[in-house]
Formats: structure tokens, sequence, C-alpha cells
């Protein structure tokens, strides 16, 4: 079955990062013809996982698990805080050590959370970039929440997750799921050839 995959790089418990994704989740779902199961993925939990395979090229099951979460997602919302003007250290670990071709083709909304508007600049500088060397297909609306945003309902946030969700959910409709296979699957690594 077809699912939308939150990937939040949130650190605390809760999480605007999370709220966020749950949030354009639900936007997207309302705008879609056949709502999609909705699954999420906290790198929090994986920052230990990723950390080592970074150092050892090792992947741990739920590392290799959350790679194929992302391989199988009939889109992708991917959502981090901003950290010093860029996205957070998880999430930039996370996509660089993920398949260069995972995302191709994928379609993926862009979103971020951040202390003041000032920060709002990452997506365009530090995602915009990243999702378009990983070939993803890129919604055209990114969402970026304050804090300013949440507390006011006259920020704007609201009507911005629903423009966002809406546009989402056209471009997942309009590009059909394909689980991704990696064509190097079988190629042996470096290791094992130097090892022979």
């Amino acid at each position: 079955m077809s699912y939308l995959l939150v990937i939040s790089a949130g650190m605390g418990v809760p999480s605007s990062t999370r709220l966020l994704g749950d949030r354009l989740a639900g936007a997207t779902n309302e705008a879609a013809a056949a709502p999609l199961e909705v699954r999420t993925l906290e790198l929090r939990d994986l920052a230990v996982d990723l950390a080592h395979h970074y150092t050892s090229h090792i992947a741990s099951p739920a590392l290799r698990e959350a790679f194929d979460l992302v391989g199988r997602a009939a889109g992708v919302i991917a959502v981090t805080p901003v950290l010093n003007a860029g996205v957070n250290g998880l999430f930039k670990l996370f996509f660089d050590l993920l398949d260069e071709g995972v995302l191709a083709g994928r379609p993926v909304l862009m979103a971020a959370t951040g202390g003041t508007a000032r920060h709002s600049l990452a997506i365009d500088n530090a995602m915009l970039p990243l999702f378009f060397y990983l070939k993803a297909a890129v919604s055209p609306t990114a969402v970026f929440a304050a804090t300013d945003d949440w507390g006011s309902p006259d920020s704007g946030l609201s009507r911005r997750i629903a423009a966002a969700g809406a546009d989402f959910a056209a471009l997942v409709a309009s590009r059909p799921a394909t689980d991704y296979a990696d064509e190097f699957a079988d190629v042996p690594d470096f290791a094992s050839l130097l090892g022979s």
C-alpha cells in the first residue's frame, strides 16, 4: 500500500518540527482524492545508527528499514529545525547517507521550523539544493513555521499548510509511486575487493 512518509529531524518531545510534519500530512490527505496512510520517521531515534553508518559504512537493521521506507513512499514530507541558518545535522546526515537514487522522481514537500522568520531562507538555501541534487520532484510550496506562528491565529500558518498540502496532494497524484531498487546492490564494496 502506498503511504506518505513524514521525516522529522525534531529533537524534542513534543517537537514543533514533528507537529508541522503531522499537520502537513493531514492537509495533504484532506486535499487528496484518495487519502494515504501516514508513516513517520523520527531521525532522533536513529542518531547513533546514523553516526555509526557514517564512520563504518555499516547500516544497522533499523537504518536499512528507514531507508527502505523512503524508497517505497508515495511522497516524502521532510521537516527540519533550522540551526545556524541551515538544516540540523541529523537531517543532513540522513540524506547524505541515503542512496542517491532513492528520491529520484519521488515527490518531496519541504518544511522547516525556527525561532524567527529570519531563518525561513534556509529552505531555499539549504534544503532546495539538496533535494534538487537528489533529483526529487520538489513540491512548489514549502512551509516555514516560526515560534510566533504557533501561538497566533492570525499568523497564516494554517493557510500556508493547507496550500502546501493541496499542492503536494496534486504532485503525489500525478506521480505514481515506484519502489526503489538499487542498481548497484550486487556490486561488491571496496573493502571486499581489497580483501580478495
